[in-house]
């Protein structure tokens, strides 16, 4: 996720998700013959060292200073005497350049970003028998492309959220059903589509390909050869005279979707939250193709100094009381189904499709495009995440 700012308020906005162990038609634990550099787990705790450094997105590591009455990192730093300091990342991309200097202990990765920092050793496995909450945590999360390689996890599964389709039901009619609305847009709506800003967008228009043009042979969004990237560029490149605005910064997409600058689009759950609350006729939807996503992971930096603090950190943020206090303020899923019973809003189960396994099954989880293509096909180069921002900076121009 490029930069995503934090609604000031106190609205629940709670995903949760289904809590299936089976594997869905979005999972995958295979990375097409992608070898990490060989790092040990940490074997067992010792004292922790008084110290953690954090990098993270806005609204994960909350001591109180943006808000009093968000802060669970004093409670942290009180139980266990690791003293936190924290850095706010805009970027995957400035994320994964920041965690390479070394600096910093632990990091909040999307699916974008955990396996660069996985592929050159930046970060080390976690041994989760460590950290007791991640038994707890969604069995759909845990073992998966995004945040593990050959079965050994490199991270703590934290939150997630889905790419929705909104769309005003004032301006746009019929109401649309399928992503068709943005990519294969009616004259109605051209010059008033609205898209997410960052090079995994790519993958929305693959996802698109799919369902659309199945002769293309494209299985998984994020593993797409010369044929299939191009013709997924060849969708963004024509969607781009349709499009109003390429957003990073939610409240930019509430902004313009309240003044009708923008009328279809993607979204979040939370972006259709705020901007309902705000008096926006909106409506999202998961479309008919399913939807791409974002499955948060923390993450250990294989020179932290700070390893018994890190697990600390790690079993903290994802305990119930705690993962329900991020996922409310953030405004994404949690990872611990028991956060559902510590949340303000006691209603947001239902709302964001809680235990609805067929919602599930419908997302793909944002992962670091590669070389060696995610849906294990051999003989053949897989355009990696580098090809992709060059072509993501060539169609915005």
């Amino acid at each position: 996720m490029n930069t995503r700012t934090i609604l000031a308020g106190s609205l629940a906005l709670l995903l949760a998700v289904a809590g299936c162990n089976a594997k869905t038609e979005s999972e995958s634990t295979g990375t097409g013959g992608f070898t990490p550099p060989k790092l040990a787990p940490l074997a067992e705790l010792g004292t922790p060292e008084g110290a953690l450094s954090v990098l993270s997105w806005a609204g994960y590591a909350e001591d109180g200073s943006n808000d009093p009455a968000i802060d669970w990192v004093t409670p942290f730093e009180q139980a266990t005497g690791c003293q936190v300091s924290v850095k706010v990342f805009n970027t995957s991309d400035e994320a994964v350049t920041l965690m390479k200097t070394g600096k910093y202990d632990v990091v909040s990765a999307s699916g974008d970003a955990s396996l660069r920092l996985i592929a050159d050793g930046t970060v080390e496995p976690v041994n989760t028998g460590l950290v007791p909450n991640y038994a707890n945590l969604y069995g759909f999360l845990k073992n998966q492309r995004w945040n593990s390689v050959n079965d050994v996890s490199y991270g703590i599964p934290h939150g997630w959220g889905a790419n929705l389709l909104m769309y005003r039901k004032d301006a746009v009619k019929p109401a649309p059903t399928s992503w068709s609305a943005v990519f294969a847009p009616s004259l109605s709506v051209v010059g008033k589509v609205t898209a997410y800003d960052s090079p995994i967008y790519i993958a929305d228009a693959a996802l698109w390909l799919m369902k659309h043009q199945p002769d293309l042979g494209i299985t998984n969004p994020y593993a797409l050869d010369d044929k299939q990237f191009a013709a997924a560029i060849a969708v963004l490149e024509q969607q781009k005279a349709s499009v109003s605005e390429y957003w990073s910064d939610y409240s930019e997409a509430v902004s313009a979707f309240k003044s009708a600058d923008s009328i279809v689009g993607t979204s979040w759950q939370v972006i259709e939250n705020v901007a309902k609350s705000e008096g926006a006729n909106v409506e999202a939807i998961l479309p008919s193709e399913g939807s791409t996503g974002w499955s948060d992971t923390w993450m250990l930096s294989a020179k932290s100094p700070h390893k018994t603090c890190a697990y600390k950190w790690f079993d903290h943020i994802v305990s119930p009381r705690v993962n329900a206090q991020v996922a409310e303020y953030f405004g994404e899923a949690p990872s611990n189904p028991e956060a559902c019973a510590f949340t303000e809003d006691k209603t947001h189960c239902d709302t964001y499709h809680a235990n609805d396994a067929s919602y599930a099954k419908r997302i793909w989880y944002w992962s670091t495009p590669l070389s060696s293509c995610l849906d294990g096909r051999t003989g053949v180069r897989c355009k990696d995440y580098e090809d992709w921002a060059q072509a993501w900076t060539t169609i915005k121009g």
